[in-house]
């Protein structure tokens, strides 16, 4: 094969070894998530938490399957393994774009499913009050509409406040965690999803050049029967 075709291999081959090291790490994070969330039975169908370790999981193991053939494919020249990789990677950028366009459509459906989580949370917070310490902790905010949601207890959960150590009124959020998860969601959004378009533009360069070299592999190789 030409140099040129050598070097898509090689590219190819690093490229997909840096994958099947990221769904492999991908893995191992979402089951350890999933062993500290797969017994919280009484509020996991709520907020739905085993849905974030088990897509993790599953997103985890098509990388690597797909980073696997790719490897496969270019190190051994192989044109089954890099056409299979090709098509794996064509229908996972479509996958991709298909959850793009999804949240590009359905932002405003999306945004209520966020503040979705926050009611949940604080319908809950009776029986597992670290779901809405650690919203208002990470989202610097206090009750579901504001601090003066918290009026009828006479106090304030210390997560409320910057310092969780002195809680009073100089250091207490103001702002309700409904509206700043939902803003926090709307301004990252996009983000999100030229983030995902980037990263299918990438996969649709790496399907062409897997295309090309599974292409060059087939020819050479009849080139060589004669």
């Amino acid at each position: 094969m030409s140099c040129g075709i050598s070097m898509v291999k090689y590219i190819l081959f690093i490229f997909n070894l840096l994958c099947s090291i990221c769904g492999i790490l991908l893995i191992v994070f979402g089951a350890l998530l999933f062993s500290k969330v797969h017994n919280i039975d009484d509020f996991a169908e709520a907020l739905r938490t085993q849905q974030v370790p088990v897509t993790m999981i599953i997103l985890g193991t098509i990388i690597l399957l797909i980073s696997w053939f790719g490897c496969c494919g270019a190190i051994r020249e192989s044109y089954c393994m890099s056409m299979t990789y090709s098509i794996l990677l064509f229908v996972l950028m479509i996958g991709q774009l298909a959850l793009v366009i999804y949240m590009w459509v359905q932002k405003d459906k999306y945004l209520e499913i966020m503040g979705d989580v926050v009611e949940k949370a604080w319908d809950n917070r009776t029986r597992r009050s670290d779901y809405m310490d650690a919203i208002q902790i990470s989202m610097k905010c206090c009750g579901r509409s504001g601090y003066t949601d918290y009026s009828f207890q006479g106090r304030l959960p210390p997560s409320c406040c910057s310092d969780t150590n002195n809680c009073r009124m100089e250091t207490v959020y103001k702002r309700g965690c409904k509206v700043t998860f939902v803003d926090f969601w709307d301004r990252n959004s996009d983000i999100i999803k030229y983030a995902g378009l980037v990263i299918a533009a990438i996969e649709f360069v790496g399907f062409v050049f897997a295309c090309c070299l599974a292409n060059s592999i087939r020819n050479y190789r009849r080139r060589a029967e004669y």
